[in-house]
């Protein structure tokens, strides 16, 4: 990427972020180093893979060196300001607007499962709720052995302890870097166990998902 363009994609999420703080929740886009530990694990032959949140395309670009082809790429975008450029950036990628609290119900993949899902949420600034909502939808696609890699500015994991249980997953940090605004932390969130998260059992109530897997809802005050 030139220089001038790393300058407009700064522009461009600066401003998401003025509009929309709890939303966007970074002032700048991820950095290189972080976006090299965010990929670290996976390979070429690990497609289809899903972006959440790729924002400006980071972490998609990181994708793509590591060998990832374009085509097995599907990014998952909720802001509308980020849509134009993903498609033109990325255009043999397949670039959906959603929230992804809904991936569940939206039978994005039918046939061959998601080897790896790329998180850039923001999920310290959403509900347990939500966040247990997202996870359940991600897993009821990947494939054994799969895996969500999400990035924290916290000094821990940005799943609280509960819903990990709850969904039968484990949380590893496998990396850090204070080479980014603000620095950040990588943990792979993978199943302890096979488990199936049946579509028919995640229900949706107005604009906040409500995830009913074995009773969650009301265990993490979400």
């Amino acid at each position: 990427m030139t220089a001038k363009a790393a300058r407009s994609d700064f522009l461009h999420f600066f401003r998401s972020w003025i509009s929309n703080p709890l939303r966007v929740a970074a002032i700048a886009p991820s950095g290189d180093s972080l976006a090299r530990i965010m990929t670290s694990e996976i390979a070429a032959l690990d497609g289809p893979i899903i972006e959440l949140g790729p924002g400006t395309g980071v972490f998609t670009r990181a994708l793509l060196a590591r060998g990832v082809s374009e085509a097995d790429l599907t990014l998952i975008e909720y802001g509308p300001e980020f849509i134009d450029a993903l498609q033109a950036r990325f255009p043999a990628a397949r670039v959906l607007q959603m929230d992804a609290a809904h991936l569940a119900q939206a039978d994005i993949f039918e046939d061959e499962p998601v080897g790896a899902v790329i998180s850039g949420l923001p999920l310290l600034s959403m509900s347990p709720r939500k966040i247990a909502s997202i996870l359940a939808g991600v897993f009821t696609y990947m494939r054994p052995g799969g895996a969500i890699y999400q990035f924290t500015y916290g000094p821990r994991c940005p799943v609280p302890r509960p819903i990990l249980d709850r969904l039968g997953l484990k949380a590893v940090r496998i990396g850090g870097t204070v080479r980014n605004l603000p620095p950040a932390s990588v943990y792979r969130i993978s199943r302890r166990k096979p488990l199936e998260l049946s579509r028919e059992r995640l229900r949706y109530r107005g604009s906040d998902a409500e995830v009913d897997v074995a009773a969650f809802s009301g265990e993490t005050g979400g």
